[in-house]
């Protein structure tokens, strides 16, 4: 599939589910969010379907995300009903990791080839400050998991600029140097880390989607708006062109193979901003 602007379309991002066993400062708003009724959300065989047609259109590379996928009830189940999918190269993952450690041995017998971990910081106290509650013990004894599975590469999605989004948050003023001080020590923390692991890095700086704000991932390809190859399938059904838009179409009102023509059609030059979505239900 090639959309307007030239662009091969071949990734498409998933998420299974708005909840999530975390509330992140930079992704869950501080008033929180309405949870969808199960109803509302698509069930496994829905998923599948679409992304066989997906994948018949020109869809290579398929990422499973939420919220946090690994919540949802027997996530394993839908990796083995796109893992057989004739056409699919890329099956991968992304999770917070606390429930990793139960969950990659399944995840990688039912098929799925690799995962992605977000992972802010190695200081246990700053976890919890930047998750409200997370165990990084958790993070760290699940990437170990991956790795024993084979979901290899395993990579890590550090968000960096997080001093900016809890600044807001509780409305304290910090000065610019003490900002570039820690981002750069928690950069580079974490750059030894993924070393000495044998771990993929990728920076993710701070953005806003009301606002518009994005930048290009340090390590990986998103924010690149000019080779944007992705759309993106809520967990309601709603398929998004572009993450930071507000154009969308209901899969289930229009049909698969109409919303997923329409979504390539009009994918947006560039991304401006999304009045009316939220990281934590859009996947980021």
């Amino acid at each position: 599939m090639t959309d307007l602007a030239g662009r091969i379309i071949n990734y498409l991002r998933i998420s299974i589910t708005d909840r999530c066993n975390l509330r992140c400062v930079y992704c869950m708003p501080p008033q929180g969010i309405r949870l969808l009724s199960h109803s509302d959300i698509l069930s496994y065989d829905q998923i599948a379907a679409f992304s066989q047609l997906a994948v018949g259109k020109g869809i290579r590379k398929i990422r499973i995300t939420g919220g946090e996928p690994l919540v949802r009830k027997n996530v394993e189940k839908l990796i083995a009903m796109l893992a057989p999918i004739q056409g699919l190269t890329d099956l991968s993952l992304t999770t917070n990791g606390q429930l990793l450690v139960e969950k990659a041995a399944l995840l990688k017998a039912a098929g799925l080839q690799r995962i992605n971990v977000s992972l802010d910081t190695l200081d246990p106290d700053r976890y919890r400050q930047i998750t409200n509650g997370g165990s990084l013990n958790a993070v760290l004894l699940g990437i170990r998991a991956a790795q024993r599975a084979k979901l290899e590469p395993v990579k890590i999605n550090c968000v960096v600029d997080i001093d900016h989004a809890v600044r807001e948050r509780r409305q304290e003023e910090r000065q610019g140097k003490r900002q570039e001080e820690r981002r750069e020590a928690q950069k580079e923390a974490m750059r030894q880390f993924a070393q000495k692991e044998g771990l993929e890095l990728r920076f993710i700086h701070c953005m806003s989607l009301h606002k518009g704000d994005f930048s290009m991932v340090e390590g990986g390809s998103g924010g690149d708006c000019a080779h944007c190859n992705r759309l993106r399938l809520t967990a309601n059904g709603m398929l998004k062109p572009c993450l930071f838009s507000d154009i969308e179409y209901n899969i289930r009102a229009m049909g698969y193979l109409e919303a997923l023509d329409a979504a390539v059609l009009n994918k947006p030059p560039k991304g401006t901003r999304n009045n009316t979505g939220n990281f934590s239900a859009i996947g980021g």
